[in-house]
C-alpha cells in the first residue's frame, strides 16, 4: 500500500447564506477552491489523475459539480472527476476515496474536498405537483390540455419549504440535537459559553492571519469585490449579548439558539492528496499523512449526532491510542450543544462499557488543544466542504505546534460519523 500524504489546504471565505456568493452556482464555487490550490502548490505541470469533491445541496444543472468545477479550474479534460454525498461528512467521504485510491495504485495526485452553497437549494414542488406535469408530457388535444389547466388547485403552486430534516424521523437535526443535549444534561448556559469561545477565537485568528494561511481569496464579475473573511465569525460575541436568545427548535424547552448553533453557509474547501514517493520526486513538502480513519452508523431516533464518539473510540481503540497521545483535535461544531454531549460520551464510564465493553476510560480531550482558531460555530458549516477545512487546519496546527497526532471527527445525518488521524509528516 503507498504511504498517502497531505501537501496542502485550502478553502473560500465561508460566507453566510445569502451573502455574497448568493449569485453563484455551486460549480463555480467551486472552482475557486480547485484553482486556489493548484496555485498554491504550483502543481499545474503535473497529471492530477482524479478530482472528488463531496456535495449535499445538489444543483439540477450540475448534479456532478465535481467535474464542471474542475474544468473551469482548469483540470484537464482528461482527468476523471466524480462528486459524492455523506450529507455534513461528505468532504471526509471524497479525502477518504481519495485515500483508496492513492494507496492502491490506482491513482498518484488527488485532489479531493467539497461545496455546498445553501443559496443554491433548488426549491421544487410537492409530489402531488410534480406528478402532474411530468404526466403533462402525454397530454394531446385541444381539450385533454383544458382539462390539464382546471385540474390544477391553488395548493399545487405552493412550492416545498427546503428543510434540514431527517427523512425517516421527520425531526430537524435541531430537535434531535436539543433532545440529546437534555439526554447528556448539557446546559444552555455550558452551550452558550461554548459558541462565544468558538467565536473568540476564530476571531483572534482571523485578526492574527492565521486563518489566512488556509484561505484563498475570491472575486468575481460584475462587481469584482475581493472577499478574503469568513462574516460569520463576530468580534462582539459575549455571553450577556446571546444568554437571552430564544430557542429556535424546540422553543418551548430547547436549548439550541441561533448564537449555539451553526449559520447556514456557502463555502468549497479542497485539499491535495499524493503518493509519498511522487511527492518527493517532484520537492513537495508533504505536512502530515492519513494513519487511519473509521465511519460509523447509528440509531437515527436516539444518536443523530452521536456519531463522532463511536468513530473516535473505535478509532483510538483499533490504534491502541489514548487522548493523551494526540497533541490536536479539530471536531466539527454542528451545535455547541452536540459537541459537548459528545465530548462527554466520550469519557463517560457507563458508554465506554456498554457500547465499547471499556473498563477503563482512554482519558478526556484537553479543551486547550480543541478547535484552537474557532469552529463550525464560529466559521460556518457549507455541509459537503467542512471535512476538507477540518485535514487542513489539523495539518496546519501540526506544522505550527510541531505536534505528533492530530484527530479529527464530524458527524451527520443518517446518524453518521466519521473520525481520522493524521501524523505529522516531520515527526517520523
Amino acid at each position: 500500500m503507498n504511504k498517502v500524504v497531505f501537501i496542502d489546504g485550502c478553502r473560500t471565505p465561508f460566507l453566510k447564506a445569502g451573502t455574497d456568493y448568493q449569485d453563484l452556482l455551486s460549480y463555480q464555487l467551486a472552482q475557486f477552491a480547485i484553482k486556489g490550490l493548484i496555485d498554491k502548490t504550483q502543481i499545474s505541470n503535473l497529471k492530477i489523475d482524479r478530482v472528488i469533491l463531496g456535495n449535499v445541496i445538489a444543483n439540477i444543472k450540475t448534479s456532478n459539480v465535481s467535474r464542471e468545477a474542475a474544468l473551469m479550474a482548469g483540470v484537464d479534460y482528461k482527468t476523471p472527476c466524480n462528486t459524492v454525498v455523506q450529507a455534513c461528512i461528505s468532504a471526509n467521504r471524497a479525502i477518504c476515496d481519495a485515500y483508496f485510491e492513492i494507496a492502491s495504485g490506482k491513482g498518484d495526485i488527488i485532489i479531493a474536498g467539497g461545496v455546498d452553497s445553501c443559496s443554491d437549494t433548488p426549491i421544487g414542488y410537492k409530489k402531488s405537483m410534480q406528478k402532474k406535469l411530468f404526466n403533462a408530457q402525454k397530454i394531446k388535444g385541444f381539450w385533454a390540455t383544458i382539462r390539464f389547466i382546471f385540474s390544477f388547485k391553488i395548493s399545487d403552486f405552493f412550492p416545498e419549504r427546503p428543510q434540514i430534516a431527517e427523512y425517516i424521523s421527520g425531526r430537524t437535526m435541531g430537535v434531535d440535537c436539543d433532545i440529546m443535549a437534555a439526554k447528556w444534561q448539557i446546559s444552555r448556559e455550558e452551550q452558550d459559553h461554548f459558541a462565544v469561545r468558538s467565536q473568540q477565537l476564530a476571531y483572534k485568528a482571523q485578526q492574527n492571519k492565521i486563518l489566512s494561511e488556509e484561505i484563498i481569496p475570491v472575486s468575481f464579475p460584475p462587481e469584482f469585490k475581493t472577499i478574503i473573511h469568513d462574516n460569520i465569525v463576530r468580534s462582539d460575541t459575549s455571553y450577556d449579548a446571546i444568554k437571552f436568545l430564544n430557542p429556535v427548535f424546540d422553543k418551548k424547552f430547547g436549548t439550541l439558539t441561533a448564537a449555539n448553533s451553526s449559520q447556514l453557509t456557502d463555502g468549497a474547501a479542497c485539499v491535495l492528496l499524493m503518493n509519498e514517493k511522487i511527492a518527493i520526486a517532484h520537492d513537495l513538502n508533504p505536512m502530515s499523512f492519513i494513519v487511519d480513519f473509521q465511519f460509523t452508523g447509528g440509531d437515527i431516533s436516539e444518536e443523530l449526532l452521536l456519531g463522532p464518539a463511536y468513530a473516535v473510540l473505535q478509532l483510538l481503540i483499533r490504534n491502541k491510542l489514548k487522548f493523551s497521545d494526540i497533541d490536536v483535535f479539530e471536531f466539527h461544531e454542528a451545535f455547541a450543544g452536540q459537541i459537548l454531549a459528545n465530548l462527554k460520551a466520550i469519557s463517560d464510564a457507563e458508554f465506554l462499557k456498554k457500547i465499547f465493553n471499556l473498563n477503563e476510560s482512554l482519558g478526556e480531550i484537553p479543551i486547550d488543544k480543541l478547535n484552537i482558531h474557532g469552529g463550525s460555530l464560529a466559521l460556518g458549516h457549507p455541509f459537503g466542504a467542512t471535512g476538507a477545512r477540518l485535514m487542513t487546519t489539523a495539518s496546519y496546527r501540526l506544522k505550527r505546534e510541531k505536534g505528533k497526532y492530530a484527530l479529527i471527527a464530524a458527524c451527520a445525518a443518517g446518524a453518521h460519523g466519521h473520525a481520522m488521524i493524521l501524523e505529522n509528516y516531520n515527526s517520523q
